[in-house]
């Protein structure tokens, strides 16, 4: 059997350039304290989030500890597993897997004050959204990805537990409606910063934070301003009828 930087490559074993451990271990164990407690707040916040969707669609204590962990920690698994991060990440951190079973607990006790602190919960699920699109997009590039797919894993890492909690609760996930403020889009344009700083040659957690800051920034901004991204024109236009007539007065 060869050795895990073997690959077999036209019937010949060829050495793969490692990445090193600490980059691997960049999403499991972060550099920084600031890292740690920004990554332990947005598992926190997703995971209140899919736990209150259960609640709203009346899920028994089960089915919120499933939507609670999906949300946390989907989105990062999906993208460990196809980029050959194995065993992901969420499952090789004690924290990361107890964070979104206390979160089910404390909405299950207290779902209904939780439910009255959106604002709080939309705030720091902001938060989330930005530390773990940037530490995405970063641990990509860091398993040799091209910028491109770089940006992809890290949209993946912040919307694809949202998106799963949505399926389970059988609802069309929130990134893909009108309705919704701006998400994926902050998500995007944060990858893409991360991606293009690499190229130009600037890494560290300090690109990542920076990042992580516009993505949270525009998300925040879309709340508050109610931004929403562009949808197709349906070729249909409004009928304007003049007040006067609309209100019964025949013309001049």
């Amino acid at each position: 059997m060869m050795p895990n930087r073997d690959r077999l490559v036209g019937h010949r074993p060829v050495r793969v350039r490692s990445v090193g451990p600490a980059r691997d271990d960049l999403p499991v164990q972060p550099t920084t304290v600031l890292e740690n407690v920004l990554n332990l707040i947005g598992l926190f916040a997703f995971a209140v989030s899919g736990a209150l969707l259960a609640v709203r669609r009346q899920f028994d204590l089960v089915g919120m500890a499933v939507l609670a962990t999906i949300t946390a920690l989907g989105g990062g698994i999906i993208r460990d597993v196809l980029i050959g991060a194995i065993p992901p990440a969420a499952l090789r951190n004690t924290w990361w897997l107890a964070v979104p079973l206390v979160a089910t607990a404390v909405v299950f006790f207290l779902h209904r004050p939780v439910g009255r602190l959106n604002r709080a919960v939309l705030f720091f699920d902001a938060i989330g959204l930005g530390v773990f699109c940037a530490a995405g997009t970063a641990k990509a590039i860091a398993f040799g990805l091209v910028p491109l797919a770089a940006i992809l894993m890290g949209t993946i890492t912040g919307i694809g537990g949202g998106i799963l909690r949505d399926v389970l609760a059988g609802d069309i996930p929130s990134v893909l409606r009108k309705d919704s403020k701006l998400y994926a889009v902050p998500a995007v344009l944060g990858s893409t910063a991360v991606a293009v700083a690499h190229v130009a040659g600037w890494d560290g957690i300090w690109i990542q934070v920076m990042a992580a800051a516009l993505i949270t920034g525009l998300r925040l901004l879309a709340l508050w301003r109610g931004w929403g991204a562009p949808v197709a024109w349906d070729g249909r236009v409004p009928l304007r009828i003049p007040r006067r007539h609309a209100d019964g007065a025949g013309p001049d």
